[in-house]
């Protein structure tokens, strides 16, 4: 909600307290404050001028030479290049010396020839963003009425010299999305009166229901419409300090009749929608539920096609509007509109939001009736804006109002008492400072011997229960007077549980390694929901989901990481490395509620490393994602327990993955994307992983051994065995590791070499290996002795003979 200052002050008196000062206190009030935007910042020079000529510029086709008044004693010549300046016209003019947005200085120059002493300015060019521009004055200078003074600030007409503040409002403060709201909340924080504004105005003999009749079929979706006929409309711009309000509060003005409805429903949270009475096309206002398939053309000229959940406003046959939505083209308020038909109602939020949503029309009517509007300001709205419209659109206003009403919404009444309330903040609070506090409210309370029945307006609807009162009682106290205190009992210190300190280690490392840590949706498709989980289990479906898209809790990480590399790479972004520690879901037959486990999931893609200087790349590959694990392993102390095995697996690549177990017991896997999958989702080669997470924490490790360092050379020795393509490497290095025994301290794979020099159903696997005894120094027929046991091993295991 985008709040002028300026504005403000009509309803409660702020002279004495600065846009910034108010700014703080409404925010240590609940109200977040996100900024205070000051309008004028940087511009200055900016005066109010008269063109008394303007002729072609001998030299430019595309240039006017105009002779301006600008409340000097002698005019000025002043080159401009907007189509529509002329003669008589009362402009924005940026003096020589002045300062527009972005530090721009007028000087004196000459363009094409001709002397320019200063600048015409459009609304663009005084720092107004172009979206918020009328469409008169969208592509050329601003033409103030012609009863503004020449010379004055032409900022202080264009209420440029005010501020904004931007309040961040919380769903349950929809009280605060009008001028009004806000100033009862400025009034109570002050202790100040709340002025409303005037609705007089003077009716003529006629009477509404001979214009008009009022039904309303779908009494729940509408429990109140209320219609009001004005005549003899003059459609012409709105008043400027009008338009400038609106587009303060980021609103593009239109017209008088346009703009009024507008202006309410800043002013007062209420939406309203002005038809034009003659294009109706019948005596009748008839509101219903749209029949399927029904079609409507609203005011943006996109044909919609309705269901059964849209509210429609009709003239008894066809819509003319989606009910606060938007209206319809075929009753719009058009230049030659003599006679508007006003209608001020009380929709159902929920219904809003559904035709809103469906039809991607997300308006300001719309999202104040989502969230819900005070039924108590319906018609006091609608005579307002009469009350505008008689007086800036030359109006005349038909008796009375035609309604449906079966509203029945009362203000809530809640009790709560003085001990109550100090025994939830912790305060020594009077009866008579809460009582205050809610007088300051505007709450109607009495009270009984501490003991407190507070009626809550209709526009506060958040307040329900007695601890919303005491919440009402603590923020307009203010938090900072709270006392801080300590726990009476002897407190201990907080420290995180040895699975939280593990979890934050392997965090640490992962972002050390270069990952990214991702927060993605426990939501996702039904389609998706089951893709690379590690465990079998029912997909469990939301009741009331928001979409398809987030319809069903995910049983695996990995398919949002991969949105995220798709979003990265669609952005050019080519290194991408992301990882999520996060929740998935496994329903279980026969239970409501499904198992909640924590998993580890990363997603690579592009290079891993890149050395321009030296004209290195190094692009990522199963190897590296394994070796970023079998790092983290090796943090976690799990490392010896770990080991690989070959696995086939849904959208992952048949040769190219590995499922992770640890004592012999599956906890995830790590592998390449299947190429038909990186095809789908229009990504390079891409490899993840997903491990249960839990497991891998828990697993019981022992106390760390410490070794000397060593004392007495080691000797190496390396093996290139030929065996059958099938033998994994992983299998061959565990037969070595155990045959060698206490002297044979490291095994590594450094070689694997299939080609024309061996049988094309043989590999040759190449091994260095290191022995090493901490007491003397190896004898070559130690060393000989242990290693002949491991060539037999190998031998009679996988029939593997030394590569000649």
């Amino acid at each position: 909600m985008l709040v002028s200052y300026n504005w403000l002050k009509d309803y409660v008196n702020i002279e004495d307290i600065s846009a910034e000062d108010l700014a703080e206190k409404i925010t240590r009030s609940g109200i977040e404050v996100e900024g205070v935007e000051v309008l004028n910042e940087g511009i200055n020079g900016v005066v109010i001028g008269h063109v008394l000529e303007r002729e072609q510029h001998p030299n430019a086709d595309k240039l006017n030479k105009c002779l301006v008044d600008v409340g000097e004693s002698e005019p000025v010549q002043i080159i401009c290049g907007a189509k529509n300046v002329d003669k008589g016209q009362k402009v924005a003019v940026a003096t020589v010396g002045a300062v527009l947005p972005g530090n721009f200085k007028i000087k004196r120059a000459k363009l094409r020839g001709e002397e320019s002493n200063g600048m015409i300015c459009s609304l663009q060019e005084l720092g107004i963003n172009s979206k918020l521009v009328a469409k008169d004055f969208a592509e050329g200078i601003f033409v103030f009425p012609s009863d503004v003074e020449v010379g004055a600030d032409a900022l202080e007409y264009l209420n440029r010299t005010d501020k904004v503040l931007e309040l961040g409002l919380t769903p349950n403060r929809s009280d605060a999305l009008s001028m009004l709201g806000v100033a009862y909340e400025v009034g109570a924080i002050l202790g100040r009166e709340v002025k409303w504004p005037s609705t007089e105005y003077a009716a003529n003999n006629e009477v509404a229901e001979d214009y008009i009749s009022v039904k309303v079929e779908a009494e729940e979706d509408n429990p109140l419409y209320v219609a009001k006929v004005v005549k003899n409309i003059k459609i012409a711009p709105s008043p400027l300090w009008m338009q400038a309000r609106l587009m303060a509060a980021g609103i593009r003005p239109h017209n008088n009749v346009v703009d009024i409805t507008n202006y309410i429903l800043l002013e007062y949270g209420q939406p309203l929608h002005a038809f034009d009475y003659d294009r109706l096309g019948s005596k009748e206002i008839l509101v219903r539920r749209a029949q399927k398939g029904e079609k409507i053309t609203t005011l943006d000229d996109t044909e919609r096609t309705l269901t059964e959940d849209h509210l429609v406003i009709t003239n008894g046959i066809e819509p003319i509007a989606l009910a606060g939505v938007m209206g319809g083209a075929n009753s719009e308020v058009q230049s030659d509109t003599t006679t508007v038909l006003l209608e001020s109602a009380y929709f159902n939020g929920v219904t809003i939001r559904k035709a809103s949503k469906d039809h991607g029309l997300r308006s300001e009517a719309s999202a104040r009736y989502e969230k819900g509007i005070d039924p108590a300001r319906t018609r006091e709205a609608a005579e307002r804006a009469i009350s505008l419209m008689e007086q800036y659109a030359g109006g005349e206003v038909v008796s009375g109002s035609v309604e449906a009403n079966t509203l029945t919404i009362e203000p809530a009444i809640v009790t709560t008492t003085v001990e109550k309330i100090n025994s939830v903040l912790g305060t020594s609070i009077t009866s008579e400072e809460v009582k205050d506090i809610f007088t300051r409210l505007q709450f109607g309370v009495a009270e009984d011997n501490g003991s407190f029945t507070v009626t809550v307006p209709t526009r506060r609807g958040d307040i329900t229960i007695e601890e919303d009162l005491v919440e009402e009682v603590a923020r307009l106290y203010g938090y900072d007077n709270i006392p801080t205190t300590l726990p009476v009992s002897a407190a201990t210190p907080g420290v995180l549980t040895p699975y939280q300190a593990m979890r934050r280690k392997v965090r640490r490392y992962l972002e050390g390694a270069g990952l990214i840590q991702n927060i993605t949706y426990s939501l996702t498709s039904e389609e998706r929901a089951k893709q690379f989980a590690l465990e079998d289990g029912e997909a469990i479906r939301l009741a009331m989901p928001m979409s398809e898209e987030r319809s069903t809790l995910r049983l695996s990480l990995v398919p949002h990481l991969l949105d995220a590399l798709q979003h990265n790479i669609a952005r050019s972004l080519q290194a991408n490395a992301v990882y999520e520690i996060g929740s998935v879901f496994i329903g279980k037959e026969n239970t409501t509620l499904p198992e909640e486990k924590e998993r580890l999931a990363g997603a690579l893609t592009g290079l891993w490393e890149q050395h321009p200087w030296q004209g290195e790349k190094k692009a990522v590959d199963f190897f590296v994602v394994k070796g970023i694990l079998e790092g983290m392993f090796r943090i976690l102390g799990v490392e010896e327990s770990i080991s690989y095995a070959r696995l086939e697996k849904d959208g992952l690549h048949p040769g190219r993955t590995a499922e992770v177990l640890l004592n012999g017991k599956s906890i995830g896997f790590v592998g390449q994307l299947h190429p038909e999958i990186l095809n789908e989702i229009d990504l390079p080669e891409t490899y993840v992983f997903e491990l249960d997470l839990v497991s891998l924490l828990t697993e019981n490790v022992g106390e760390i051994q410490y070794e000397a360092i060593p004392r007495f050379p080691s000797i190496s020795r390396d093996i290139a065995l030929v065996v059958d393509r099938n033998v994994p490497a992983g299998e061959l290095q565990e037969i070595i590791k155990s045959t060698g025994g206490s002297l044979l301290k490291e095994v590594q794979v450094f070689d694997v070499y299939e080609g024309d020099k061996i049988d094309t159903s043989k590999k040759s696997v190449a091994f260095a290996l290191r022995y090493y005894h901490p007491e003397h120094t190896l004898t070559d027929e130690e060393v000989t002795k242990v290693h002949n046991k491991v060539l037999q091993a190998v031998e009679e295991k996988f029939a593997a003979v030394l590569r000649s």
